[in-house]
């Protein structure tokens, strides 16, 4: 069984599980959160799509890190104009793990 939920604007492909790093959710670590945006459920040869959303299933996913990605460079550069500039940027994250797809028929 599987489902593609939504969460800040992104889809993500999970099992039960399975642990995936999403952008920044408000939360302490260990505590449980509630996915409703249920796009699509997969289960045993039946695929349930939503118009645009599943209703009455539900992801139920545990906090287990946050953090801070690893810094990438921004550089803007115009030749013979003497301009550069250079900028960083630490994306931050949270990783989850899926603990129940719920889905009610």
């Amino acid at each position: 069984m599987y489902a593609i939920f939504d969460s800040c604007g992104k889809q993500y492909k999970v099992i039960q599980g399975q642990i995936i790093k999403l952008e920044k959710i408000k939360g302490k670590i260990g505590d449980n959160i509630e996915f409703k945006n249920i796009l699509m459920i997969y289960d045993k040869n039946k695929i349930n799509i939503g118009t645009p959303i599943i209703i009455g299933a539900k992801i139920i996913a545990e906090l287990i890190l946050h953090g801070k990605e690893n810094k990438i460079k921004i550089i803007k550069f115009r030749r013979r104009k003497h301009y550069k500039k250079t900028q960083g940027h630490r994306q931050l994250f949270t990783n989850i793990k899926i603990i129940k797809i719920q889905y009610l028929k």
